[in-house]
């Protein structure tokens, strides 16, 4: 599959990954390099990684689940990176999903003002997301992503054959991106994913591929967010709420990224049927396919109020208004757009029933 070629930096692909990784390192000849790993990745993807990397390397482990994705996780990486006797010439190969490197860029990112740092993505999720773009970050007080910095890998790879340790609901989960790139900005992936018969045995390597070009092209136009980057946003501003919600709660079930970004989609589809021009019709099916492959999750309208002030703490606010992206029609976006409470409530109902 061909690479892909982001700003300064390679996206690389299934066994010409592992065979570019290797090449890299010889060349580079860093003082050390640390893998850095969640619990879950450390049992299922390090020893798939390993199979094709044959050089000195120490282990670092965090636990895993977005609960973690924090600042005390820093200081205990960075705790360890110290101990190690890690310098400016240390590298850090980050395996695992979106939150593993998202917060692996970062801690990577600010130990000893910056040292260098390759992701593997062995989710779907991570593949099709946080692979590009440079986003590094951790949540803080319970708010997505609050404390974080652009900053990009030497490189990024995608071996497809991680996806075959991911449990049913994470796969899912990485599909929400996918239908979001396929709403706002390449119909025909929308379409492309509506055909799909059964998502546990198709193969996902062509919907990866074109996935990460439409980001890649996006950010490449718009690197820190200014304007067109905007679109990758749709789903998100609704969506982190919910998510951010359920993370907090005591008695609720937390929700993958995912789970919570599709329930964004379909209510900030709602709010685009009303403001603009975008088909009730298409509107009625993006709902029935979400439910279809995500399940209805249960929200009780007494919640609404403490996801609408979550809302308010989205990093994309503007002078305290909440900004969304919506569609007048399928890829033809606007930014920056005012929605009235009443109607992101009308868009929640909409969502339950």
């Amino acid at each position: 599959m061909k690479t892909i070629k982001a700003t300064d930096y390679a996206i690389v692909f299934e066994r010409k990954s592992h065979k570019l990784l290797g090449e890299f390192i010889k060349k580079t000849n860093y003082s050390s390099i640390y893998i850095l790993v969640d619990s879950h990745t450390e049992q299922h993807c390090l020893p798939i990684f390993l199979s094709k990397f044959k050089y000195k390397y120490q282990t670092i482990t965090i636990p895993a689940g977005e609960e973690f994705k924090n600042l005390e996780t820093c200081a205990f990486v960075w705790d360890r990176l110290s101990e190690l006797k890690a310098d400016r010439k240390s590298i850090i190969i980050n395996i695992g999903g979106g939150m593993l490197t998202d917060i692996g860029g970062f801690i990577a990112s600010t130990f000893k003002r910056g040292i260098h740092f390759i992701n593997v993505s062995t989710s779907l999720l991570g593949m099709v997301d946080a692979s590009v773009g440079g986003k590094t970050g951790v949540d803080f007080n319970g708010l997505k992503n609050q404390i974080g910095l652009f900053a990009n890998p030497k490189m990024v790879l995608i071996d497809t054959r991680f996806l075959k340790t991911l449990p049913k609901r994470e796969l899912i989960s990485g599909m929400a991106e996918i239908i979001k790139y396929g709403l706002s900005y390449d119909v025909d992936l929308w379409n492309d994913v509506k055909a799909i018969k059964n998502i546990h045995n198709f193969d996902m390597s062509q919907l990866i591929h074109r996935s990460i070009e439409i980001k890649n092209e996006v950010v490449t136009k718009d690197p820190k967010e200014k304007n067109v980057r905007k679109i990758l946003n749709y789903g998100h501003t609704i969506g982190h709420a919910v998510e951010t919600y359920f993370l907090q709660s005591s008695t609720l079930k937390t929700l993958t990224h995912g789970e919570a970004i599709a329930i964004g989609l379909v209510c900030e589809t709602y709010i685009s049927s009303k403001l603009y021009n975008f088909s009730t019709a298409q509107l009625n099916e993006l709902k029935k396919y979400i439910k279809t492959l995500f399940g209805n999750v249960i929200i009780k309208e007494n919640d609404f109020k403490s996801i609408l002030d979550l809302m308010k703490h989205d990093k994309k606010n503007i002078n305290g208004e909440v900004k969304f992206v919506l569609l007048n029609e399928f890829t033809d976006y606007r930014i920056d757009c005012k929605v009235e409470e009443k109607l992101i409530i009308e868009a929640l109902n909409y969502y339950l029933f």
